[in-house]
This record gives C-alpha cells, structure tokens and sequence, in this order.
C-alpha cells in the first residue's frame, strides 16, 4: 500500500512538473536594439508627415527580424532592457511602449549599431537603458 501510494506521488510530482513547462510560456521575444537620433524624416512608413510621431517620442525602426515587408509599419511593442555588456546599463523594471515608425535599413541617420532586431529613438533608449550604450538586449511583444 505504502509504495503505491509513494507511484502515485511520484505520477502526480510528474504530472504538476509538466503543466508548469507547458503554462509558464511567454510571449515575448528577445533581440537586439540599438538607438539613432534625428533627422527622423522622411520615413519608410509614413514619408514626411510629422503626425506619425507619438508625443512621448517612444518610436522605433524595425529591423529585418520584425520588418515584414513593411506590415509593421504602426504596430505598437512593449519593450525592455534585459541586458547589455555593461553591468548596470539596463533601468531595472522599466518597460516602454514604442510605435514602429521606419524601416531601420532606410533611416535618415545612422543607427548606434547595424543588424539590430529594432533601433529606437534616443528617448525611447535612454528610457529603459543608459544613454551611454550602443547596443542592449531587449525582450518585445507586440500589443
């Protein structure tokens, strides 16, 4: 009776350990950003019209990872800091929400860094990152 129920514990152990790996998933995924300042204009998306910008100034260039042939022109991401080559770069708990503006491969002015996954604006980087950096790991979901 005892070794039983020592299986059925274990079964059950077995059990708990499975649904966590299957209903701990994110939906985030994880890149690459880098940052560019003006001039922001004339843009891939939406040309010289000075309206695409938010009032927060949070908005971004999509990389070729998330471009889409130009689909994501609008969308919206929760972007964060996850890591970067210096310790302390990344604003702990500091989470943005950016509008994609531009097509990085296109910009006016050059990025930070190439290849990145997303560049975004100087405020939108120094928002959740230090100024300082060129180049930081983010996590992104769409909205």
């Amino acid at each position: 009776m005892l070794i039983r129920i020592r299986q059925a514990l274990q079964w059950l152990s077995f059990l708990l350990f499975i649904s966590q790996l299957i209903c701990n998933t994110s939906f985030a995924d994880v890149g690459t950003a880098a940052r560019y300042g003006p001039p922001f204009l004339p843009t891939t998306c939406y040309g010289n019209d000075p309206t695409q910008f938010p009032s927060s100034n949070l908005f971004a260039a999509a990389g070729d990872g998330i471009w889409d042939n130009g689909a994501s022109c609008g969308r919206q991401y929760l972007v964060r800091c996850i890591s970067a080559s210096e310790p302390g770069t990344c604003e702990p708990e500091q989470t943005i929400q950016i509008r994609i503006v531009d097509y990085a491969l296109q910009l006016e002015s050059t990025p930070s860094v190439s290849g990145t996954t997303i560049v975004l604006s100087e405020t939108a980087f120094r928002t959740i990152a230090n100024s300082t950096a060129t180049l930081i790991n983010v996590e992104f979901q769409q909205v």
